[in-house]
């Protein structure tokens, strides 16, 4: 009998890297996410498969229990050694799911291409979580780190605000149903961003956020509450300019679009990934023109 575990992707919109030290989060799930299909079979080990939303296989091969329920550490970084640890770490958490099987062939399936950023390792931390019985916050905290905004998002089917409270993860689900979203829209910008990197380039420039982490807290609780467009538009404006200062980096729109009328705010890891797009026109024809194809309205996008 096999076992099929589903979660949904992420988007960040506000509180990006300050989430990390406290701050309030703006995330949304998306229509989008990855499943994992676990079936019992033999030979003590796990026959690995993970699918691109196209059907193509970008990851192949099979993990012997042995090398699960081992602790020695990894010489390098790779595909296999990273799900190898995520497997570790969920070993320790529940050691039955090894210990009192025979083997299992393991398929997931991306639902929106891997490229796009939208939670690949999240929802596949969702997704073995569910599979083990275990707490994903812990087995992401154990593994990959971060603040835990996109395995909130992995779990919920509707719009959340997520905080820290002494490293324990605050999930508060909201109402957020802008009266708006036929102008908004999202567009990748061509480059997977690494969360990992960016993440760690933040902690190097940090220094004391007392006062920034509640100028976001402000500006997300106006993004969250917003009535109208413009108002929407000059808190995420606000945001970028308040992000673009303690980064010491220069905004998207700043660095990619100049000439763009209309609100563009970065989301998640800047440099890469989805950006928000605001504009009373359909920007399809700016953004391919500039080489930017992926463009995709919220209805679309968003749960």
């Amino acid at each position: 009998m096999e076992k099929t575990f589903y979660s949904n992707g992420k988007l960040l919109i506000t509180g990006e890297y300050l989430v990390l030290d406290g701050a309030k989060a703006l995330a949304l799930p998306t229509k989008f996410g990855q499943n994992l299909i676990v079936e019992k079979t033999g030979n003590k080990e796990i026959k690995w498969k993970s699918h691109d939303a196209d059907g193509s296989v970008w990851f192949e091969d099979t993990i012997p229990f042995s090398a699960i329920i081992s602790t020695t550490p990894f010489e390098k970084e790779s595909v296999k050694n990273t799900l190898i640890t995520i497997l570790r770490e969920a070993y320790r958490l529940n050691t039955d799911v090894i210990f009192k099987s025979e083997g299992y062939t393991v398929s997931t399936r991306l639902s929106f291409p891997k490229k796009w950023g939208l939670g690949t390792s999240s929802t596949l931390i969702n997704n073995i979580a569910q599979w083990f019985n275990i707490n994903a916050f812990t087995l992401l905290k154990n593994s990959f780190g971060g603040s835990g905004y996109d395995v909130a998002c992995a779990q919920n089917d509707c719009p959340i605000l997520y905080h820290l409270e002494q490293g324990k993860p605050i999930v508060e689900n909201v109402n957020f149903h802008p009266t708006f979203t036929e102008n908004l829209y999202f567009v990748y910008l061509n480059q997977k961003q690494s969360s990992k990197n960016a993440i760690a380039s933040y902690k190097e420039k940090r220094n004391n956020l007392e006062i920034s982490k509640e100028i976001i807290n402000r500006l997300t609780e106006t993004v969250l509450n917003a009535k109208d467009e413009n108002t929407f538009a000059q808190a995420l404006e606000k945001h970028e300019k308040e992000l673009s200062s303690i980064l010491e980096i220069r905004t998207a729109k700043e660095s990619l679009f100049p000439d763009f009328e209309g609100t563009i705010k970065s989301l998640g890891a800047w440099g890469g990934d989805f950006v928000l797009v605001i504009s009373k026109e359909n920007p399809s024809p700016y953004f391919i023109s500039k080489g930017f194809e992926t463009i995709i309205p919220y209805i679309e996008m968003i749960l």
